[in-house]
């Protein structure tokens, strides 16, 4: 399959799962068992798409970094156990890590307190010609900050400026950074890999009955569980309030990973489409200069 029809198979792919306009957006709307028209029959069918896919993500990375105008920066966020670390390892596989940069946020340092909210993501944007995954974000100031509303007077903000609005007014703090980056030649997706409670559960049970996967289970994780209704709120209102035509939300099903795994590749694949990237062209006067090398290579004795 040729490279026209592989981004036109992507988007396909991806299309029904991109909410540009929140207004009318309702997550219980999106089935997080949702495979489109795929059944479990249909996965090694999706892992060599997957494969096909990843391969075209690296054509596509790679003339990203040769033409050197354009930054990506790719918004990962999801409850635990949703599968953000696998799918960032398995869509990005086949990506040159020169090209890439990845930024795990974890709570705020004492540092990071003591700046604004988009502060310490500010500081991790990718730089032309690069893609920057964002594994959580600036929009766990809207989630975790929300549901445990302690978090926020740890930030030591003006007590006047803590008021009902302040949700709303951090959307509208958001749209318009993600409008800023957009205007100066960095594009935006945002992911939201939603996993169903029950799918959780059978995870996280998963992670303390192997031996191999306890590390990764904190006792945390059962403690934000218990606010799964609120975060699930919480969500919602993020997306209805900061999905744009210019920085989209992807609500991707995420009860099956290798579903989940096929459609962010596409939007990904689909989102460097658009940018109609090529290799810089060479000037008259540096084909002659590889002239001349290429002679003085030729004459060595």
């Amino acid at each position: 399959m040729n490279n026209k029809k592989l981004i036109k198979r992507a988007r396909g792919f991806a299309k029904p799962f991109r909410v540009t306009d929140g207004k009318r957006f309702r997550l219980k709307d999106i089935d997080p068992a949702d495979t489109l028209d795929f059944g479990s029959e249909d996965k090694p069918r999706a892992k060599e798409a997957l494969a096909m896919g990843t391969d075209l993500l690296a054509e596509e990375q790679d003339m990203l970094y040769a033409q050197d105008r354009w930054g990506v920066l790719l918004v990962f966020q999801a409850m635990d156990a949703a599968g953000k670390d696998g799918t960032i390892k398995h869509v990005m596989s086949g990506v040159n890590p020169q090209g890439c940069q990845v930024y795990s946020f974890k709570a705020p340092s004492a540092e990071d307190l003591d700046h604004d909210f988009l502060w310490r993501c500010m500081k991790c944007l990718p730089e032309r010609g690069r893609i920057g995954i964002f594994n959580r974000s600036y929009y766990e100031e809207t989630l975790v900050v929300r549901v445990h509303r302690e978090l926020l007077a740890k930030q030591t903000l003006p007590p006047e400026l803590v008021t009902k609005d302040i949700w709303n007014e951090r959307f509208q703090d958001i749209r318009s950074f993600e409008r800023y980056l957009t205007r100066n030649g960095v594009l935006v997706r945002k992911f939201f890999l939603h996993v169903s409670k029950k799918e959780q559960k059978r995870r996280f049970l998963e992670r303390l009955e192997n031996p191999e996967k306890n590390w990764k289970f904190s006792a945390n994780d059962i403690k934000e569980r218990a606010f799964w209704d609120d975060y699930m709120t919480a969500y919602e209102d993020m997306i209805r309030n900061t999905a744009t035509k210019e920085a989209p939300w992807y609500v991707v099903p995420a009860d099956n990973k290798w579903f989940t795994r096929v459609v962010v590749a596409a939007a990904i694949i689909d989102a460097l489409a658009s940018l109609d990237l090529h290799y810089p062209k060479v000037s008259a006067e540096k084909l002659k200069e590889l002239a001349v090398a290429k002679r003085t290579l030729l004459n060595e004795k």
